[in-house]
């Protein structure tokens, strides 16, 4: 199976080819890249690299989020045009997922962290499960120093569900977190802290083997909240009584 994965939540966005869950090549993209103008050429020429044609693609992999907005437009709809001029299969996995897949190692509970603006973070919590991870309930948002706080002092993430205090931690938020984490609380190398697309890849052919099938129509980014822009627009219009 020849699989086309586009990680475009963050900054140091990235383009995979797999075939199966061999890497056949993953390009870095630089900021700038992650432009619709920009993306679709690179792709191209991955494609031309590895003698494939689009039309041999026969799943495409997208990160969902969190992750930048703009960014994760992008990389949805170029997945979503893709598939759709190519008849491939289409499979968007949570950004968070991706991150927490890097990092070796059984972990009674890991903590990914992405920067969710305004001194806030998206928060996942993962469990292991056999060689892969489980999530811990839901994706949060929580201030800088509320999420800090609950390493400082042991303190469960949870939804009605106990799990145990966080072991480590990882996610591109630590590069501006890392001297605050807590010494008993290990930290992810730093390469795992972005998610890479080969990695997306991997798990989205993973979730096609057990069934998977997104609707190409229904695909979109997963923000988990709204643009500066639409808060505004929300604000007013309840003042506004709409």
């Amino acid at each position: 199976m020849r699989i086309l994965a586009l990680e475009t939540s963050v900054r140091d966005a990235s383009v995979a080819l797999l075939e199966q869950d061999r890497l056949v090549s993953q390009r870095i993209l630089a900021a700038q890249q992650r432009t619709a103008s920009a993306l679709v050429p690179l792709i191209a020429e991955q494609l031309r690299a590895a003698g494939w044609r689009a039309d041999q693609l026969e799943l495409v992999v997208v990160s969902q989020g969190p992750g930048s907005f703009t960014g994760l437009r992008v990389g949805v709809t170029a997945a979503k045009t893709l598939a759709y001029a190519t008849r491939a299969a289409v499979v968007g996995v949570p950004t968070l997922d991706v991150i927490a897949a890097q990092v070796d190692g059984q972990v009674p509970r890991l903590d990914v962290v992405m920067n969710a603006q305004r001194q806030q973070v998206f928060v996942a919590c993962y469990g292991s499960q056999g060689a892969g991870r489980e999530p811990l309930g839901s994706t949060r948002i929580l201030d800088n120093q509320v999420w800090l706080d609950t390493l400082a002092n042991r303190t469960p993430l949870g939804e009605g569900v106990e799990v145990t205090p966080a072991e480590m931690v990882t996610g591109p938020a630590l590069h501006r977190l890392r001297e605050q984490i807590p010494a008993v609380v290990r930290i992810a190398s730093p390469e795992q802290w972005s998610p890479r697309a080969v990695t997306l890849g991997r798990l989205g052919y993973q979730a096609y083997r057990s069934g998977r099938r997104d609707d190409l129509w229904k695909l979109v980014p997963q923000y988990y909240r709204l643009s500066a822009a639409e808060e505004v627009w929300d604000t007013q219009g309840k003042e506004r009584g709409e």
